[in-house]
Protein backbone atom coordinates (compact mmCIF):
# COMPACT_ATOMS: atom_id res chain seq x y z
CA UNK A 1 0.00 0.00 0.00
CA UNK A 2 2.90 2.60 0.55
CA UNK A 3 4.43 1.60 -2.82
CA UNK A 4 0.80 2.79 -3.96
CA UNK A 5 1.25 6.12 -2.11
CA UNK A 6 4.71 6.79 -3.47
CA UNK A 7 5.08 9.54 -5.62
CA UNK A 8 5.00 9.31 -9.11
CA UNK A 9 8.42 11.40 -10.21
CA UNK A 10 10.07 9.19 -7.62
CA UNK A 11 8.49 5.79 -9.30
CA UNK A 12 10.02 6.71 -12.47
CA UNK A 13 12.96 8.05 -11.05
CA UNK A 14 13.49 4.26 -10.14
CA UNK A 15 12.89 2.83 -13.11
CA UNK A 16 14.82 5.04 -15.55
CA UNK A 17 16.06 3.89 -18.79
CA UNK A 18 20.07 2.74 -18.57
CA UNK A 19 22.74 5.30 -18.90
CA UNK A 20 25.92 4.16 -20.81
CA UNK A 21 29.41 5.56 -20.27
CA UNK A 22 31.04 5.68 -23.32
CA UNK A 23 34.93 5.96 -22.43
CA UNK A 24 37.59 7.71 -24.29
CA UNK A 25 39.14 4.26 -24.88
CA UNK A 26 36.19 3.27 -26.75
CA UNK A 27 36.25 6.72 -29.05
CA UNK A 28 39.98 6.20 -29.91
CA UNK A 29 39.09 2.50 -30.93
CA UNK A 30 36.46 3.58 -33.29
CA UNK A 31 38.25 6.17 -34.30
CA UNK A 32 41.41 4.10 -35.25
CA UNK A 33 38.94 1.59 -37.13
CA UNK A 34 37.79 4.65 -39.04
CA UNK A 35 41.46 5.71 -40.01
CA UNK A 36 42.59 2.38 -41.08
CA UNK A 37 39.61 1.87 -43.44
CA UNK A 38 39.95 5.50 -44.99
CA UNK A 39 43.86 4.59 -45.33
CA UNK A 40 43.13 1.12 -46.79
CA UNK A 41 40.65 2.94 -49.49
CA UNK A 42 43.22 5.40 -50.12
CA UNK A 43 45.85 3.21 -51.17
CA UNK A 44 43.55 1.40 -52.71
CA UNK A 45 42.84 3.75 -55.06
CA UNK A 46 46.15 4.67 -55.13
CA UNK A 47 46.95 1.36 -56.47
CA UNK A 48 44.04 1.26 -58.64
CA UNK A 49 45.33 4.73 -60.53
CA UNK A 50 48.72 3.02 -60.92
CA UNK A 51 46.97 0.55 -62.88
CA UNK A 52 45.23 2.67 -64.93
CA UNK A 53 48.40 4.63 -65.89
CA UNK A 54 50.39 1.57 -66.86
CA UNK A 55 47.63 0.62 -69.18
CA UNK A 56 47.23 4.27 -70.60
CA UNK A 57 50.96 3.55 -71.48
CA UNK A 58 50.35 -0.24 -72.90
CA UNK A 59 47.95 1.27 -75.24
CA UNK A 60 49.67 4.09 -76.22
CA UNK A 61 52.75 1.43 -76.71
CA UNK A 62 50.38 -1.19 -78.97
CA UNK A 63 48.85 2.18 -80.75
CA UNK A 64 52.06 3.09 -81.42
CA UNK A 65 52.85 0.15 -83.17
CA UNK A 66 50.10 -0.56 -85.41
CA UNK A 67 51.23 3.19 -86.36
CA UNK A 68 54.81 1.82 -87.30
CA UNK A 69 52.89 -1.48 -89.21
CA UNK A 70 50.22 0.77 -91.16
CA UNK A 71 53.50 2.96 -92.09
CA UNK A 72 55.49 0.15 -93.08
CA UNK A 73 52.43 -1.37 -95.69
CA UNK A 74 52.39 2.23 -96.70
CA UNK A 75 55.58 2.09 -97.75
CA UNK A 76 55.24 -1.62 -99.63
CA UNK A 77 52.12 0.08 -101.24
CA UNK A 78 53.84 2.76 -102.48
CA UNK A 79 56.75 1.06 -103.68
CA UNK A 80 54.69 -1.76 -105.66
CA UNK A 81 53.00 1.38 -107.43
CA UNK A 82 55.84 2.84 -108.41
CA UNK A 83 57.42 -0.51 -109.44
CA UNK A 84 53.75 -1.02 -111.69
CA UNK A 85 54.71 2.60 -113.21
CA UNK A 86 58.24 1.71 -113.80
CA UNK A 87 57.02 -1.45 -115.72
CA UNK A 88 54.48 0.34 -117.59
CA UNK A 89 56.67 2.77 -118.85
CA UNK A 90 59.24 0.16 -119.75
CA UNK A 91 56.76 -1.49 -122.16
CA UNK A 92 55.72 1.35 -123.68
CA UNK A 93 59.48 1.88 -124.26
CA UNK A 94 59.68 -1.39 -125.98
CA UNK A 95 56.32 -0.99 -127.80
CA UNK A 96 57.78 2.31 -129.63
CA UNK A 97 61.42 0.92 -130.08
CA UNK A 98 59.60 -2.38 -131.51
CA UNK A 99 57.93 -0.16 -134.05
CA UNK A 100 60.60 2.44 -135.04
CA UNK A 101 63.32 -0.24 -135.95
CA UNK A 102 60.19 -2.53 -138.30
CA UNK A 103 59.84 0.85 -140.22
CA UNK A 104 63.59 1.38 -141.15
CA UNK A 105 64.05 -2.06 -141.63
CA UNK A 106 66.52 -2.88 -139.19
CA UNK A 107 67.37 -4.91 -136.29
CA UNK A 108 64.62 -4.18 -133.80
CA UNK A 109 67.21 -5.83 -130.89
CA UNK A 110 69.47 -2.96 -132.30
CA UNK A 111 66.68 -0.18 -131.14
CA UNK A 112 66.13 -1.66 -127.87
CA UNK A 113 69.74 -1.42 -127.17
CA UNK A 114 70.25 1.26 -127.86
CA UNK A 115 67.73 3.10 -125.63
CA UNK A 116 68.27 4.17 -122.40
CA UNK A 117 66.34 3.01 -119.26
CA UNK A 118 62.87 5.20 -119.11
CA UNK A 119 63.41 6.10 -115.33
CA UNK A 120 65.82 4.11 -113.16
CA UNK A 121 64.32 2.23 -110.35
CA UNK A 122 65.00 4.61 -107.75
CA UNK A 123 62.82 7.03 -105.28
CA UNK A 124 61.19 9.59 -107.50
CA UNK A 125 61.84 12.16 -104.82
CA UNK A 126 65.04 12.43 -103.02
CA UNK A 127 65.79 13.92 -99.34
CA UNK A 128 69.16 15.80 -99.47
CA UNK A 129 68.70 16.83 -95.50
CA UNK A 130 67.91 13.59 -94.38
CA UNK A 131 65.46 10.35 -94.02
CA UNK A 132 61.77 11.12 -95.69
CA UNK A 133 58.46 11.89 -93.75
CA UNK A 134 57.75 8.45 -93.12
CA UNK A 135 61.24 7.10 -92.67
CA UNK A 136 61.66 9.97 -90.09
CA UNK A 137 58.68 9.31 -88.17
CA UNK A 138 59.17 5.38 -88.05
CA UNK A 139 62.56 6.51 -86.39
CA UNK A 140 61.19 8.09 -83.80
CA UNK A 141 58.75 5.63 -83.04
CA UNK A 142 61.17 2.55 -83.19
CA UNK A 143 62.92 4.62 -80.87
CA UNK A 144 60.09 4.25 -78.05
CA UNK A 145 58.63 1.37 -79.02
CA UNK A 146 61.82 -1.05 -79.95
CA UNK A 147 65.05 0.45 -78.43
CA UNK A 148 62.75 2.48 -75.50
CA UNK A 149 65.88 4.63 -75.22
CA UNK A 150 63.12 7.54 -74.77
CA UNK A 151 65.48 10.16 -74.08
CA UNK A 152 66.47 9.90 -77.25
CA UNK A 153 63.29 9.87 -78.60
CA UNK A 154 62.57 13.27 -78.02
CA UNK A 155 65.06 15.35 -80.18
CA UNK A 156 64.21 12.88 -83.06
CA UNK A 157 60.24 14.57 -82.47
CA UNK A 158 60.98 17.95 -81.99
CA UNK A 159 62.99 17.62 -85.43
CA UNK A 160 60.49 16.15 -87.06
CA UNK A 161 57.93 18.30 -86.05
CA UNK A 162 59.88 21.27 -87.22
CA UNK A 163 60.90 19.22 -90.53
CA UNK A 164 57.07 18.41 -90.77
CA UNK A 165 55.28 20.60 -89.32
CA UNK A 166 51.68 19.95 -91.60
CA UNK A 167 52.63 16.07 -91.60
CA UNK A 168 49.63 13.13 -91.62
CA UNK A 169 52.16 12.61 -88.54
CA UNK A 170 52.40 15.40 -87.09
CA UNK A 171 49.49 14.96 -84.23
CA UNK A 172 50.99 11.74 -83.45
CA UNK A 173 54.64 13.06 -82.94
CA UNK A 174 53.17 16.29 -80.54
CA UNK A 175 51.41 13.54 -78.57
CA UNK A 176 54.40 11.29 -78.30
CA UNK A 177 56.18 13.79 -77.59
CA UNK A 178 53.81 14.97 -75.19
CA UNK A 179 53.71 11.62 -73.61
CA UNK A 180 57.62 11.44 -73.11
CA UNK A 181 57.78 14.99 -71.66
CA UNK A 182 54.60 13.82 -69.09
CA UNK A 183 57.01 10.66 -67.80
CA UNK A 184 59.59 12.81 -67.29
CA UNK A 185 56.99 14.90 -64.97
CA UNK A 186 57.40 17.73 -67.36
CA UNK A 187 54.19 18.53 -67.01
CA UNK A 188 54.09 22.51 -68.70
CA UNK A 189 56.10 21.47 -71.69
CA UNK A 190 53.89 18.34 -71.76
CA UNK A 191 50.51 20.03 -71.40
CA UNK A 192 52.32 22.37 -74.49
CA UNK A 193 52.55 19.30 -77.16
CA UNK A 194 48.52 18.18 -76.18
CA UNK A 195 47.23 21.18 -76.90
CA UNK A 196 48.45 21.53 -80.11
CA UNK A 197 47.09 18.17 -80.85
CA UNK A 198 43.57 19.43 -79.29
CA UNK A 199 43.15 23.17 -80.91
CA UNK A 200 45.22 22.61 -84.19
CA UNK A 201 44.51 19.29 -85.11
CA UNK A 202 40.78 18.83 -84.09
CA UNK A 203 39.85 15.74 -86.14
CA UNK A 204 43.19 13.86 -85.19
CA UNK A 205 42.06 10.58 -83.56
CA UNK A 206 44.69 11.30 -80.83
CA UNK A 207 42.77 14.54 -79.68
CA UNK A 208 40.36 12.02 -76.84
CA UNK A 209 43.82 10.91 -75.70
CA UNK A 210 45.05 14.67 -75.64
CA UNK A 211 42.22 15.58 -73.60
CA UNK A 212 42.60 12.96 -71.40
CA UNK A 213 46.41 13.62 -70.22
CA UNK A 214 45.91 17.15 -70.30
CA UNK A 215 43.35 16.34 -67.30
CA UNK A 216 45.60 14.15 -66.06
CA UNK A 217 47.98 17.28 -65.48
CA UNK A 218 45.95 19.25 -64.50
CA UNK A 219 45.34 16.86 -60.99
CA UNK A 220 48.96 16.22 -61.59
CA UNK A 221 49.23 20.10 -60.60
CA UNK A 222 46.39 20.28 -58.38
CA UNK A 223 43.57 21.71 -60.53
CA UNK A 224 40.94 19.43 -59.83
CA UNK A 225 38.48 21.52 -61.48
CA UNK A 226 39.81 21.98 -64.81
CA UNK A 227 40.32 18.27 -64.41
CA UNK A 228 36.74 17.44 -63.75
CA UNK A 229 35.99 19.54 -66.76
CA UNK A 230 38.43 17.86 -69.10
CA UNK A 231 37.46 14.69 -67.97
CA UNK A 232 33.43 15.53 -68.77
CA UNK A 233 34.36 17.16 -72.14
CA UNK A 234 36.02 13.35 -73.36
CA UNK A 235 33.20 11.37 -71.94
CA UNK A 236 31.32 13.78 -73.12
CA UNK A 237 31.83 14.02 -76.83
CA UNK A 238 33.90 10.79 -77.42
CA UNK A 239 31.94 7.93 -75.50
CA UNK A 240 33.06 5.33 -78.07
CA UNK A 241 36.57 6.14 -77.39
CA UNK A 242 38.83 4.12 -74.72
CA UNK A 243 40.19 7.43 -73.50
CA UNK A 244 36.16 7.97 -72.18
CA UNK A 245 36.45 4.55 -69.97
CA UNK A 246 39.80 6.03 -68.24
CA UNK A 247 38.05 9.36 -67.91
CA UNK A 248 35.60 7.95 -65.88
CA UNK A 249 37.49 6.15 -63.33
CA UNK A 250 39.07 9.17 -62.47
CA UNK A 251 36.11 11.41 -62.25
Amino acid sequence: MALLCLPFGALAQSTGAPVYNVGDSDIETRLTVLERKVNNRAEMQHRLQQQIDTMQNELDELRGAVEVHTNQLQKVLDRQRELYLEIDKRVESLKQSGFSGAASNGPATTTVDNTPAATPVTPAVTQPSGLSESDAYEKAVNLILKSREYDKAIPEFQAFIERFPDSSYAPNAHYWLGQLLFNKQQWQDAAAQFEVVVNKFVDSAKRPDALLKLGVIAEKVGNQARAKALFEEVINNYPNSSARKLAEARL
